[in-house]
């Protein structure tokens, strides 16, 4: 594995030009993988929008309590509460957060995002380490990863899963090519779910035709966070046929490290947790 060596500029897989005016250490997270690489990193954000920090093998619910969060959430973090912690580097997804560019531009330096899968998400790791001077920890975090994911490889599990989202009785199914979790599954398991675009969607008969084995259900949470994605779909008589529902092998998962991680940390927890499901 290729060592990782300090930088004051890269260039990232999407070929964008990266070079703040210093050494980052005052970083402003308003994606996840944010958080991530720089868990991975053995640093803490300035400042983030994400949850993702609480989770017990991130910062722990304590620990990401001290981090100060973005007001306005995901989709519209407000500028002046970015600016105000004064950051060397501030990291956001690109086709969300792009928009962002031109009030930042000249008060600190902003890097769009936008992986596609893991291997994106390890170079945006690599990258990072660079500018921060932190090689070492990002080559044992992809070693780390890596190793799972040859393990998982090694022992592929012959049942059909399924990966699904939504915050009630509508949901998505997360696919290789979107969703970057959902892009290791065809790896470890039978996973027979394209992406359909934007407006594509599968009906629950199409997935009953499938005979789904072991079914991973994420609840993104609107309202009320109370009301699990699968109490809600128990409500449709064909959820209960599915042969993971009546064979109690549904299984709700943390959407902050599933759908929203992306990085080397988070994947390796759906990793773990997907392999311990499917054997």
């Amino acid at each position: 594995m290729k060592p990782v060596a300090q930088a004051d500029r890269v260039t990232d897989v999407r070929g964008v030009e990266v070079a703040p005016a210093r050494v980052p250490k005052r970083i402003v997270c308003l994606v996840a993988l944010c958080d991530d690489m720089l868990t991975e990193l053995g640093m803490v954000p300035a400042a983030t929008n994400s949850e993702i920090l609480a989770h017990p093998d991130f910062l722990g619910g304590e620990k990401a309590a001290k981090v100060p969060v973005i007001p306005g959430g995901f989709i519209a973090p407000e500028v002046e509460a970015i600016l105000s912690h004064e950051p060397d580097l501030v990291i956001g997804l690109e086709d969300t957060h792009g928009k962002l560019a031109p009030a930042l531009k000249g008060a600190t330096t902003f890097w769009p995002v936008q992986p596609q899968d893991w291997q994106d998400s390890v170079s945006y790791l690599r990258d990072l380490a660079a500018l921060t001077g932190r090689g070492e920890r990002a080559v044992a975090a992809e070693k780390r990863f890596r190793g799972k994911l040859e393990r998982a490889q090694e022992s592929r599990s012959e049942k059909t899963a399924l990966v699904i989202f939504g915050s009630d009785a509508n949901f998505g199914v997360a696919a290789p090519g979107r969703d970057i979790a959902a892009g290791l599954f065809p790896q470890i398991a039978e996973y027979p779910w394209r992406d359909r675009g934007v407006e594509g969607t599968y009906s629950l008969e199409e997935i009953l035709a499938r005979e789904v084995d072991v079914l991973f259900v994420e609840t993104i949470a609107f309202g009320d966070a109370e009301v699990k994605l699968s109490e809600k779909m128990a409500e449709n008589p064909l959820w209960a046929q599915i042969p993971a529902v009546r064979d109690n092998k549904v299984i709700e998962v943390d959407p902050e490290v599933w759908a929203k991680g992306r990085g080397t940390r988070s994947l390796g927890i759906v990793l773990d947790e997907a392999t311990a499901a499917l054997r």
